[in-house]
């Protein structure tokens, strides 16, 4: 019964925050990414992972949406972060990640740690901050950008 409550509270929680504007679009300006193609990678300094660099129609045609990082609170259990589970991608080991969006038409995957699922959101025990941007559609497109796979 216990777990039952602790459950409906973090349930009621989320509820809250899909009504509160998860799941947004997002509007690019004319800001280029690249004169020689619609995508880049850049090099993150200490990281294995790059980044990715969009032009606007790029971000356009992939149709890029984003939510934010939020924090829920429920009974009991502290605080913890929270986002759309569709923000959630795996690589091909099974580790999860979220594209955080560091500034316009940039993304960069950053590991997370999943704790439970709950509705249609993600519960963390790892991962970045409240109030971070993430990509909730377009996330296995820039994934795609990443490992260099083109559209046929």
């Amino acid at each position: 019964m216990r777990n039952t409550i602790r459950l409906t509270s973090v349930t009621a929680i989320l509820v809250g925050l899909a009504v509160a504007g998860c799941g947004r679009a997002t509007q690019f300006d004319n800001e280029a990414a690249s004169d020689a193609g619609p995508s880049k990678l850049e090099p993150v300094k200490g990281s294995a992972l790059p980044r990715v660099v969009l032009t606007p129609q790029a971000a356009r045609r992939i149709g890029i949406r984003t939510s934010v990082v939020r924090t829920a609170v429920s009974h009991g259990s502290g605080k913890a972060e929270v986002v759309p589970y569709a923000a959630i991608i795996y690589d091909a080991r099974g580790n999860a990640f979220a594209y955080t969006i560091p500034r316009r038409l940039t993304f960069v995957r950053t590991p997370i740690r999943v704790e439970r699922a709950v509705g249609p959101f993600a519960v963390l025990s790892k991962g970045p901050p409240a109030g971070t941007s993430v990509v909730t559609v377009g996330a296995q497109e820039l994934l795609g950008v990443e490992y260099g796979v083109e559209e046929d």
